[in-house]
């Protein structure tokens, strides 16, 4: 997929979050206050922080759009990332903040109001649509291949969860003719979405980083750089991620006795391999070097480190 399109993708899907959201935002926030439903309102306050959030996905777009330049020579789509993270700060005070008025509401004095059953209804309505923006979400993610999108995906999920659980709170607290239950949900909204954004968080620094967990993609440019006749030991591999793109560092080893014309040629089907197997590269850089070179080396995976992570127990 090219960039013209994945933007193109990334913009649809903030539309449809903010448009959907803030239809639900309004809706629940003000069922809330006219339910006496607690935790129908912190679920509206969620829904309004997506809106947010597709407000600056909306900027972000027209920022990893720009072309490189001498400022920015590997082009501006890291901008998503770094949103990406920067919404998880959001969704994490977010949530502490509703949890702060939750214990406010059980240590208070007060009797609070039982919910009515508009409150149920509006959490029905709020089900569905959270349901069909996760969809959209997803879907768009996935063919955009962007992490700020796929994480937004993540976070319309959970919502489902959480209006199901602000459903279960208002059905309870009905039956029981107590608030207790509304007011506990709300709490454990603001949990669920401390939870939520720190796993956002956690795959957006993995990036940020230059990390990743997935060692096949690697295992796929050795295989491409042992299919080319002239190319071998692959090593001192490097891949990151760059706005869902692959960018690659790769050494290689050819004859000693080859032109540079010769080596060019090598490692230019070398790269048209790797294209050929792996989607949603933005740029490869590789280095020829005589074979037998003993060279010490510090940066980069080898075929055989490659392996020996693919054969590790998961978690060490």
């Amino acid at each position: 997929m090219d960039s013209a399109q994945k933007n193109s993708d990334i913009r649809a899907a903030a539309v449809i979050a903010l448009s959907g959201n803030a239809v639900l935002a309004v809706l629940k926030i003000l069922a809330g206050i006219f339910a006496h439903s607690g935790g129908l309102i912190s679920d509206g306050i969620d829904s309004s922080a997506d809106v947010l959030i597709s407000l600056i996905t909306l900027i972000v777009v027209r920022v990893i759009s720009k072309p490189a330049d001498a400022e920015h020579p590997w082009g501006h789509g890291r901008a998503e990332t770094v949103t990406t993270a920067f919404l998880s700060f959001m969704l994490f005070f977010m949530g502490g903040q509703l949890i702060l008025n939750a214990l406010s509401r059980l240590t208070s004095n007060g009797q609070s109001e039982i919910p009515s059953s508009l409150a149920i209804i509006v959490s029905l309505i709020s089900i569905a649509g959270k349901m069909l923006l996760a969809w959209c979400q997803y879907r768009l993610g996935k063919r955009a291949n962007s992490a700020m999108i796929k994480a937004n995906a993540k976070n319309m999920a959970g919502d489902v969860v959480i209006s199901a659980g602000v459903l279960t709170g208002i059905v309870i607290s009905t039956a029981t003719d107590s608030a207790l239950a509304d007011t506990v949900i709300a709490g454990l909204i603001g949990i669920w979405i401390i939870k939520t954004a720190i796993g956002i968080f956690l795959e957006a620094n993995l990036e940020l980083m230059d990390g990743n967990r997935n060692t096949e993609p690697y295992r796929v440019i050795i295989d491409a750089v042992n299919s080319v006749e002239g190319a071998g030991n692959p090593h001192r591999a490097r891949m990151r991620r760059v706005a869902g793109f692959w960018d690659i560092d790769l050494d290689i080893d050819g004859d000693p006795k080859c032109t540079i014309s010769e080596a060019h040629n090598i490692a230019c089907e070398v790269e048209d391999e790797i294209k050929t197997r792996l989607e949603d590269v933005y740029d490869i850089v590789i280095h020829v070097e005589p074979q037998g070179d003993t060279t010490e080396e510090t940066f980069g995976l080898t075929a055989s480190m490659i392996a020996e992570r693919n054969n590790k127990p998961r978690g060490q």
